[in-house]
């Protein structure tokens, strides 16, 4: 057969094939119209978008406007799946939806760009959410500890966006969200939000709300706060209390004292002195002496604090005593950071700093040492015994540590946490690297 013959024979053969794959192409690109009629259609597109990367936001963002809800959603839900910066803007925008899920996922997303794993495993709502019909049923753990590093810088439009959330949307959910996000980044901006939140009758919302508070940690917002120690709602109240004392708000002792005289639940007295020793006043040192002697240890253990705070050189020997006759751990680790705070500097293996020191290989006690020793290296002198220490820490003595000076530490910091930025040991080192990223960004 002639060579022009076969190649037209075999160009007719293959007409039906290619016409085949062309409509089957076709009609598979149809099936992944973003601009389909078909809802359908639409909320699989923005699933295959998703693949696509950051290049595919730009045809995302017309879904953030569907009339459908569904369609919406999904278009949220592929923009945090590409993640990046450019997923900022188009997020900020669908905190303006009027519908409550898609303002919690947009709010989860936005944290998600400040602190990986948020939006799915995180302390957002976007793990829990489940639709049935148009009702949205969402729940918080009570673990609310997350917050971003100090050395990062949150967009001001983000704190804003997620604010405007905690104080006006119609949905409780999506309020109690947004103000556990505000607390997340640390968004000082957002206080005045979190304050007109603070006035809601929902409890979850102010107890977020006081979440993040804390987590600001500006002491202006102490007073704004002090109506609430007398809620009726237990855990309300016990985290106002608690707020206060961490703000060290003055203003709050007059309350405080009275709920600590008044209240009969064990863990609201416990709170309320807990609160009044983190605020020194010589006028409380009577109290803290009667309830030195306590048999419920949560109280012994605020005392101690209260004393060691007040700094007073006379209560040396009554604590003293006190640490070695002590045999609960909070009261004892309470005790040992109140004699530190009044000068003891010793590293024997029975002395207080030791004690705290070698508490932070507990995984049971390590958040109680690790609180005091923050506020403890605090004082320069409390600083340089511990670098003194170094050779001697464990591995889970040197994180914890390293997590301890990104709060606390100076520039005289630096050195040990270049070394441990250097460890041999790579948990060690990501948390020695993070603590001098934040000790640098506050001590420029």
């Amino acid at each position: 057969m002639p060579p022009v013959c076969r190649r037209l024979l075999y160009s007719e053969s293959m007409r039906p094939v290619l016409s085949l794959a062309l409509i089957l192409a076709a009609a598979a690109a149809l099936a992944q119209d973003p601009r389909s009629p078909d809802p359908k259609v639409r909320i699989r597109a923005a699933r295959e978008l998703a693949k696509q990367g950051s290049e595919a936001i730009l045809k995302l963002q017309p879904l953030l406007k569907d009339p459908v809800v569904d369609v919406r959603v999904e278009a949220v839900k592929a923009i945090i799946e590409i993640g990046g910066i450019r997923t900022l803007n188009p997020l900020i925008e669908a905190t303006r939806d009027n519908d409550a899920e898609i303002q919690i996922r947009a709010t989860d997303g936005l944290v998600n760009f400040f602190l990986p794993g948020y939006a799915k495993t995180g302390g957002g709502l976007t793990a829990s959410i489940k639709r049935a019909g148009d009702s949205l049923k969402a729940r918080f753990t009570d673990t609310n500890d997350q917050v971003i590093d100090a050395f990062l810088e949150v967009r001001p439009e983000v704190v804003a966006a997620i604010g405007k959330l905690t104080s006006s949307s119609p949905s409780l959910d999506a309020r109690a969200n947004a103000a556990r996000a505000i607390g997340t980044l640390r968004g000082r901006a957002a206080l005045p939000d979190l304050y007109e939140a603070l006035r809601s009758k929902d409890s979850r919302l102010i107890y977020e709300s006081l979440i993040a508070i804390q987590k600001i940690r500006d002491p202006s917002a102490g007073p704004r706060v002090t109506f609430l120690l007398r809620d009726f709602d237990e855990k309300v109240q016990t985290t106002a209390i608690e707020t206060v004392g961490l703000m060290r708000t003055k203003e709050a002792l007059p309350d405080l004292r009275r709920v600590l005289d008044e209240a009969r639940d064990a863990k609201v007295r416990r709170a309320a002195l807990s609160a009044i020793a983190q605020i020194p006043d010589e006028g409380n040192r009577k109290s803290f002496v009667a309830f030195l002697g306590d048999k419920d240890d949560g109280l012994r253990a605020a005392a101690a604090e209260g004393l060691g705070r007040l700094k007073n050189p006379s209560d040396r020997g009554l604590l003293d005593k006190a640490f070695n006759e002590e045999r609960r751990m909070n009261a004892r680790l309470a005790l040992a950071f109140a004699l530190v705070n009044l000068g003891s500097r010793d590293t024997s293996e029975f002395a207080p700093l030791t004690y705290l020191v070698n508490s932070l290989a507990s995984k049971s006690w390590r958040g109680v040492a690790s609180a005091y020793l923050v506020e403890l290296t605090r004082d320069p002198a409390v600083r340089q015994t511990l670098y003194r220490w170094a050779p001697n820490w464990s591995r889970d003595e040197k994180i914890e540590v390293a997590r301890i000076l990104a709060q606390s530490g100076d520039k005289d910091s630096l050195p040990l946490l270049e070394g441990l930025a250097k460890d041999g040991d790579s948990a060690v080192a990501q948390e020695g690297l993070r603590a001098l990223r934040s000790v640098k960004a506050r001590h420029p």
